[in-house]
């Protein structure tokens, strides 16, 4: 099996540009930001990210393809980058320091593309987490400065806690009454929102999140650090990976009961 470790160190210096390019236009006085057809924010903060990922990876990787949130799919083949340059576009333009710049190599296999490269770089948090396929996840300052990651141990949904974006998605699904019954049931709940409590979740701070609305984007390089430290990231629907286009994840053992009141009265 590939290692993928040479492309886990690219996925590093690809953040390390972006973090680079998108702090320097945090709370800019003179940021502009335009409102895309499907009525989501983007900044020129997120086309430069994208662009200069695309401009390093057509370097490095040449026979790669890439997805991007702002510039779509380019090329074909076994291997694609999945990048978006800010998650937490809102929270960006208004100066809310959770937003992170995303990024993953998938590969092609069984039940297509899958995830065997993650990093998620949040500077305005001081934080980053990573993983590659077979190695666990890691956080921390860079590769070399590590701590690895595990998911919770919390087994009862009484003990546990769940966070979430927001309550409009699950109204507008039809699946509003069993998330409200999930939120009674828990020890505790939180909206945090985007990729931070899929990041705790993998390492063990919170036990269980979902949301029901996501781009494969969203949730290609969080899908595998929350897996590599030994949870479990599904769809809605169950199936694995960041493939339903909304996303629950959890310590896995707890995470029927979580799809079970999500999917309850949908």
């Amino acid at each position: 099996m590939p290692d993928y470790l040479d492309d886990l160190r690219l996925a590093h210096v690809l953040a390390d540009a972006a973090d680079a390019a998108t702090t320097d236009r945090f709370k800019a006085l003179d940021l502009k930001v335009e409102t895309k057809p499907d009525m989501t924010p983007v900044s020129e903060a997120d086309k430069a990210a994208e662009e200069l990922i695309r401009g390093q990876l057509q370097r490095a990787r040449p026979r790669d393809a890439i997805l991007g949130e702002e510039y779509g799919v380019e090329g074909t083949g076994p291997r694609r980058w999945v990048i978006d340059p800010i998650d937490g576009t809102k929270n960006y333009v208004r100066g809310v320091p959770v937003w992170a710049t995303l990024i993953s190599l998938m590969e092609a296999g069984e039940g297509g593309f899958q995830p065997v490269v993650g990093v998620v770089s949040a500077p305005a948090l001081g934080r980053r987490w990573w993983a590659a396929k077979g190695h666990g996840a890691f956080t921390g300052r860079s590769l070399t400065k590590a701590s690895r990651l595990h998911v919770s141990r919390v087994s009862q949904l009484s003990d546990a806690s769940f966070a979430y974006s927001s309550l409009s998605g699950w109204e507008e699904q039809g699946r509003l009454d069993g998330f409200l019954d999930l939120t009674r049931a828990v020890w505790r709940t939180r909206a945090y929102g985007d990729f931070w409590p899929y990041m705790m979740v993998a390492e063990g701070s919170i036990d269980m999140c979902a949301e029901p609305e996501l781009s494969l984007w969203d949730m290609a390089a969080t899908a595998i650090v929350v897996t590599e430290a030994g949870g479990t990231f599904t769809g809605l629907d169950a199936r694995p990976g960041p493939h339903s286009g909304n996303a629950a994840a959890s310590n896995g053992l707890l995470h029927d009961e979580l799809l079970g009141y999500l999917n309850q009265r949908y």
